[in-house]
C-alpha cells in the first residue's frame, strides 16, 4: 500500500470517491439530487470540479489517495473546515458556466441542493475536516481507510490544528465503526424529515477527536 497526494490525472477516480461517499449507504447523494442528471454525467461534472481553478474541498489537491499495485483504490479529503461552502459553490459555478449552463440552471442546482442545509453538520472554523471517505468495494477490509485517516490526522496536526471532525449519514454503521476505531467520538447530529424523505437517512452525525 502507498499513500500519496492526489494528482490531476486522478480526477475521474476522485469523482467516483466523492459520489460514493456522498451516497453512503443510500442510492443517492448530494450531487445526484442537486444536478439531477444520470450518473455518468454527474461523474463528468464532478471530475471537472476536481480540477477547476476554484479550489474547493472537492479539488484533487485536497485529497489523499491509497494505492495498491499502482492502482488508486481509496481516498479521502482533509481540509480546514472554514469557508468550505462558499468555495464549493465557486467551483460549481465555474464548471457550470464553462459547460454552458445558464444562470437559471445554476440557480436550479443551488435550489435542489439546499435540501441538506437543515441537517448538515461539520467542524467549526478552527477544525480540521475529513470528508469524502471511500474505498473501492473490492479492496475493503485491508486497513486502507485507517491508514488514510492516520495520514490525514498527521497532515492536520502539521498544519497546526488541534481537533479533527468527520461527518456521515446517520445509519451508516460501517462508517461509524471505522471512525470510532480511528479514535473519533460522537460530537453532534442533526435530523430533518424533509431530508429523510429525499435520501432515506434521518440526517447527519459528526464525530470528532483531538489531534
Amino acid at each position: 500500500m502507498t499513500i500519496r497526494s492526489a494528482r490531476p490525472e486522478d480526477a475521474g477516480f476522485i469523482a467516483s470517491i466523492i459520489l460514493s461517499s456522498m451516497r453512503g449507504y443510500r442510492s443517492r447523494g448530494w450531487f445526484d439530487v442537486a444536478l439531477g442528471w444520470p450518473e455518468a454525467e454527474c461523474l463528468d461534472f464532478i471530475a471537472r470540479v476536481a480540477t477547476a481553478h476554484a479550489v474547493s474541498m472537492w479539488h484533487v489537491s485536497q485529497f489523499l489517495v491509497a494505492e495498491m499495485e499502482g492502482k488508486p483504490v481509496a481516498a479521502l479529503c482533509a481540509v480546514p473546515a472554514a469557508n468550505t461552502g462558499p468555495s464549493a459553490w465557486r467551483a460549481i459555478e465555474e464548471v457550470g458556466l464553462a459547460a454552458g449552463l445558464a444562470a437559471s440552471e445554476l440557480e436550479a442546482i443551488r435550489r435542489r441542493g439546499a435540501y441538506s442545509r437543515a441537517c448538515w453538520v461539520q467542524g467549526g472554523e478552527g477544525d480540521w475536516m475529513i470528508e469524502h471517505v471511500a474505498t473501492d468495494p473490492a479492496y475493503r477490509g485491508r486497513g486502507l481507510m485507517q491508514a488514510l485517516i492516520a495520514h490525514a490526522l498527521d497532515k492536520g496536526r502539521a498544519a497546526g490544528f488541534a481537533r479533527a471532525t468527520i461527518s456521515f449519514l446517520i445509519g451508516n454503521e460501517p462508517a461509524e465503526r471505522a471512525y470510532a476505531k480511528a479514535g473519533f467520538v460522537f460530537a453532534e447530529e442533526k435530523r430533518d424529515p424533509a431530508f429523510e424523505a429525499i435520501i432515506g437517512a434521518p440526517g447527519f452525525r459528526m464525530f470528532a477527536r483531538e489531534i
